[in-house]
């Protein structure tokens, strides 16, 4: 699991490092860069591919401007992106560049420091070759992506439209979820197909939030042209499908299926987890979430603007956090990470909801201009 995140000179971002948990949520008002923390991932974990082209960043949710702007514009410096990962086992450092001519695209730069790193690694990895013929037959990058963690591979930016959830047929340049939701019914099917029932079972059960909800029916044949699945409201005599079903649920379905299903990246972030959501349900939808996350080993990176979602983060869990993004006087993103400690009191010295605290401004992240 990743475990500390240090980022400099990436959009809004000069410097800044964070340590991260299994589920963490970020809040700040517009254009504070939430995002841009989110997409500096999809960087890193691009770059493993090979793929730092910009189509395929677009794919996975990162938003691509011109190589200028791709970097902090603080000054008229022209500055590599540096980037560095510690997870349970290694740190790996970073550092891209791109000569800002038409059409070009980022690309990995082997600096001194990175040199060092993969001798460390050829050493201790494989200390039993002979280094020439090592040199000869080994690309720099192979040696790097096989010492990184698995949880950063694939790793996307999620945001779900209500049309691509309605449109099962439809799947995405990414598989097996596109960043809006294309290929969710493909993926249920697959689910459904486990050996293990008890993954589609979770599901099912999540499902339960909806107290109109009895039952959904999912299509056992993965290659059939079916592109429907049936759901059951215990109040009408009528089934309907998802043509038909309300728009919180088509999102809830898409947030637990992305958690539980095996095929689906390690490490994710969804941007707004709070659209089209009830707020109470957003905050049972937290609790829920944490719990997944635990029990089938994913870690996620979450964005809201709704009070109700930090309800459901429990600040006594170490592996459960909540940043404050913001914007210092120079224009750099910085964060500030809330904690059990944190967590403001009422006039009577009772503890208040984090919702609450949130709209009195006592924990940051709210618009200063009005």
């Amino acid at each position: 699991m990743i475990e500390k995140i240090h980022i400099q000179n990436f959009k809004s971002i000069y410097d800044l490092e964070l340590e991260v948990g299994r589920v963490n949520l970020f809040i700040g008002e517009n254009g504070s860069g939430k995002s841009n923390l989110l997409e500096a991932l999809v960087f890193v974990s691009a770059s493993e591919s090979n793929m730092l082209a910009n189509e395929f960043l677009v794919s996975r949710g990162l938003r691509v401007p011109e190589p200028e702007l791709m970097r902090s514009a603080f000054n008229e410096n022209i500055n590599n992106i540096k980037m560095k990962i510690q997870d349970d086992n290694d740190t790996i450092n970073y550092e891209f560049k791109n000569d800002n001519k038409p059409y070009s695209k980022w690309s990995l730069d082997f600096s001194i420091e990175m040199q060092e790193q993969l001798d460390k690694i050829i050493t201790e990895r494989y200390k039993c070759q002979n280094f020439e013929d090592f040199a000869e037959n080994v690309e720099m990058e192979n040696i790097l992506k096989s010492n990184n963690s698995l949880f950063l591979k694939n790793f996307i930016i999620y945001s779900p439209e209500n049309m691509a959830l309605r449109v099962f047929e439809k799947e995405g340049q990414v598989q097996p979820l596109g960043i809006n939701g294309q290929g969710l019914l493909k993926l249920l099917k697959v689910i459904n197909n486990y050996k293990d029932q008890s993954y589609i079972k979770t599901i099912i059960e999540s499902l339960q939030l909806f107290n109109w909800f009895e039952n959904i029916e999912i299509p056992t044949n993965i290659s059939s042209g079916e592109d429907k699945v049936i759901i059951k409201d215990k109040y009408l005599y009528r089934e309907m499908t998802q043509g038909s079903a309300n728009e919180g649920f088509l999102f809830i379905l898409f947030y637990i299926t992305l958690i539980v299903a095996k095929e689906t990246p390690k490490a994710f972030a969804i941007d707004n987890i709070d659209a089209s959501l009830n707020p109470k349900l957003c905050t049972k939808l937290m609790t829920i979430l944490t719990e997944l996350a635990q029990k089938y080993d994913k870690q996620i990176f979450l964005t809201t603007h709704n009070p109700a979602i930090l309800d459901g983060i429990d600040l006594n869990d170490k592996e459960q956090k909540i940043f404050v993004v913001s914007r210092n006087k120079k224009g750099h993103t910085r964060r500030k990470e809330i904690t059990i400690e944190d967590k403001p009191k009422s006039s009577d010295d009772e503890a208040l909801h984090l919702s609450e605290a949130f709209m009195r401004g006592y924990l940051g992240g709210l618009p200063k201009g009005f």
